[in-house]
């Protein structure tokens, strides 16, 4: 998974493979969802992400514990 914020756009993107898009579609104002050929998602890309995220520079990853 990578994660880029580019200042330049105020675009947030969150590639979660590296599958090429076959198809995008807008779920809501400025929330894009790419979808490879099978309907998977590929990518989820955020416009005017400053607007939207509360500091979309910064990135928390946690990986939740294994129940068991």
């Amino acid at each position: 998974m990578k994660v880029i914020y580019d200042r330049e756009t105020d675009t947030l993107t969150v590639i979660f493979t590296d599958t090429p898009v076959a198809e995008s579609d807008e779920d809501k104002p400025g929330v894009i969802l790419d979808y490879d050929k099978s309907g998977n998602l590929v990518s989820l890309e955020i416009l005017d992400a400053s607007r939207r995220v509360s500091v979309p520079s910064k990135i928390e990853y946690q990986v939740a514990p294994v129940a068991g």
